[in-house]
């Protein structure tokens, strides 16, 4: 009676698949496959979004297990055998069935299990060896395809109309962070974004993102990002706080994602509320400085460049001009990157910073977001979501990074 609403391409899934396989040899050689619990995991591999774990070997048909939804999977994964199972002592047999026997050592996608189930699985497979396989599922995710790439790019298209065309029109001085994070949230639903923010970090959550107006940028966080928020409450310490209101003369920071089809972009798009010629010089020279930076990134992050090499000049550049302190956060907000990678989730890997020495590679999508806090008035800055090319990087995300005025 049904159709899947859409399905990822069998020679697409089978890229991801393969090269899941290529970087577990090489972290795993002892394992013989691999387990994927995470249900943004199997998507990835599968094309169904699964509630279960899937089998990978290095060899012959994976096999999907799924504790919900086996009917659902079977309209949209790209895999041949889909079973039914409610214990994890059933996996071993039902994949010997399908023809695809678990090996003697197993591979675990460990971060997709809570610590309990990490417990219960290893008692259910007390007959096999299990190793840690996440960073060969990081690896494969982290150089995208053809067919990723125009997801990311047309939603980096349309993140910039939302930030940079249309909020300037329906925002305004004397609004509340509240307001304005509701404004954000009817340009972003007009333009197709998903109504949802994935995060990477165990614990770590988002939604629609930071709106920060004024001392809120600096306001204390313990988001891993350098923008400070009021946020909506201690108990969602995101978006905009209803009491913080856009005063005349303040910088109003939009730190939030878009998610097109599953993938994401990142931007941060800075306002000024007043005329042009109404703002402080220490404001613009600290947003030009950011601006600055992301164009040298931007101009050097080319395939054989590393992260650190991006950080370091950075934080080089930061020292040298002045701007050290509240570089990338002030106080305890300051983080120790001026990037990351992006795409199912927004904090995907790599990140640019210190100790992170695999060159980038063509393919890979980056955010490079160089901020500056202000003590006692505001963090400005810039953040744009990147694609690395053969022959260097190219913004997905927009073309022009100045801070808005609104009047």
């Amino acid at each position: 009676m049904f159709e899947a609403i859409a399905r990822i391409p069998e020679e697409e899934l089978k890229r991801r698949r393969d090269s899941v396989r290529h970087h577990l040899q090489d972290l795993a050689p002892e394992a013989g496959g691999i387990l994927v619990f995470s249900r943004l995991n199997i998507y990835y591999l599968t094309g169904t979004f699964g509630q279960g774990v899937l089998w990978l070997p290095l060899s012959g048909e994976s096999v999907l297990l799924i504790r919900k939804g086996v009917n659902r999977a079977r309209l949209e994964a790209g895999v041949k055998h889909i079973l039914p199972y409610k214990s994890y002592s059933e996996l071993p047999g039902l994949c010997a069935d399908a023809g695809s026997p678990f090996t003697p050592t197993l591979a675990a996608v460990m971060s997709g299990l809570t610590w309990q189930l990490g417990i219960m699985l290893a008692d259910k497979l007390k007959d096999y060896a299990i190793v840690p396989g996440d960073h060969a599922v990081t690896l494969a995710r982290m150089v995208k395809s053809e067919f990723e790439l125009d997801i990311l790019r047309r939603c980096g298209e349309k993140h910039h109309r939302c930030l940079y065309d249309i909020l300037p029109t329906v925002i305004r001085p004397g609004m509340t962070e509240r307001e304005i994070a509701h404004k954000a949230w009817e340009a972003f639903f007009s333009e197709g974004h998903m109504g949802i923010l994935r995060m990477q970090a165990h614990g770590e959550e988002a939604f629609l993102g930071h709106v920060s107006a004024g001392d809120s940028g600096n306001y204390p966080s313990g988001f891993n990002g350098p923008l400070g928020l009021r946020g909506e409450h201690p108990a969602s310490a995101l978006m905009g706080n209803e009491n913080k209101v856009w005063e005349l003369g303040e910088p109003l920071m939009l730190d939030i994602g878009f998610q097109l089809e599953g993938y994401h972009t990142d931007k941060t798009q800075a306002y000024f509320a007043g005329p042009q010629e109404a703002m402080p010089d220490d404001i613009r020279r600290a947003h030009d400085f950011c601006i600055e930076l992301q164009d040298w990134m931007c101009a050097h992050a080319k395939p054989g460049v590393t992260p650190e090499e991006l950080y370091r000049h950075c934080l080089d550049e930061a020292g040298t001009r002045g701007y050290a302190e509240g570089f990338m956060g002030l106080d305890e907000n300051q983080v120790p990157f001026v990037g990351h990678g992006i795409g199912l989730t927004v904090d995907e890997f790599p990140p640019i910073a210190r100790g992170f020495s695999l060159p980038l590679e063509q393919g890979m999508v980056i955010a490079l977001e160089p901020k500056q806090g202000i003590r006692g008035k505001a963090m400005v800055g810039v953040e744009n979501t990147f694609e690395i090319t053969a022959d260097g990087c190219r913004c997905i995300s927009g073309d022009r990074y100045d801070m808005i005025p609104v009047e």
